[in-house]
């Protein structure tokens, strides 16, 4: 490329980000252009302001992000009996399969109970729903992850219908928290 090209070329970089900022709008990111927006029909029920909507979550780790929204509040208790808050404040580029209060009402209270009373048992559970990376729509399609727990789990699907393992549908998927993508999902996954 020649001297001149690439003159030219940072001079049509830097009026794409200046020219906004003169009409009073902000500079295209890159990073904007990069990431989707959330999806799935439970996407409508997320508020629309305050610290549980998409753009509050997005200022909080994960965990924190999580108590903030009514829908993931048996979650939130079970990741304070596991001890797992800091663990996953703490992460950096993870994923978390999220399961809904609705998700946790689908399993039979007393074993729920059972559960939620066995440490050791509720951590395996809950770290079978964390992926140690960044997991894009793109790769929900058609893909194989290994969880924190040490198993794997499968994702499929197109547009924006994905299903978890087979059986968990991803209700509204893609949500970012500070160091976190957020998939919540409809059922709890077992590992194996």
């Amino acid at each position: 490329m020649s001297t001149h090209n690439i003159r030219r070329s940072a001079v049509l970089a830097a009026a794409a980000f200046a020219l906004p900022v003169v009409l009073g709008m902000a500079a295209p990111t890159f990073a904007d252009e990069a990431q989707a927006d959330p999806f799935g029909p439970a996407c409508a029920s997320v508020p629309k302001e305050g610290s549980g909507s998409l753009a509050g979550m997005a200022k909080d780790p994960v965990a924190t992000a999580a108590s903030n929204n009514p829908a993931l509040s048996t979650l939130v208790t079970a990741v304070k009996k596991a001890g797992l808050v800091d663990t996953l404040n703490n992460a950096k580029g993870i994923t978390v399969f999220a399961p809904t209060n609705a998700a946790f009402a689908k399993i039979p209270t007393a074993e729920l109970t059972k559960i939620l009373a066995d440490k050791a048992e509720l951590t395996k559970i809950l770290t079978y729903h964390v992926v140690g990376e960044d997991v894009t729509p793109k790769q929900l399609a058609s893909g194989t992850f290994k969880t924190l727990e040490g198993g794997s789990l499968t994702t499929a699907g197109s547009g924006e219908s994905f299903y978890v393992n087979g059986k968990a549908k991803i209700v509204c998927g893609d949500i970012q928290t500070a160091n976190a993508t957020v998939n919540i999902i409809d059922s709890v996954l077992t590992p194996k």
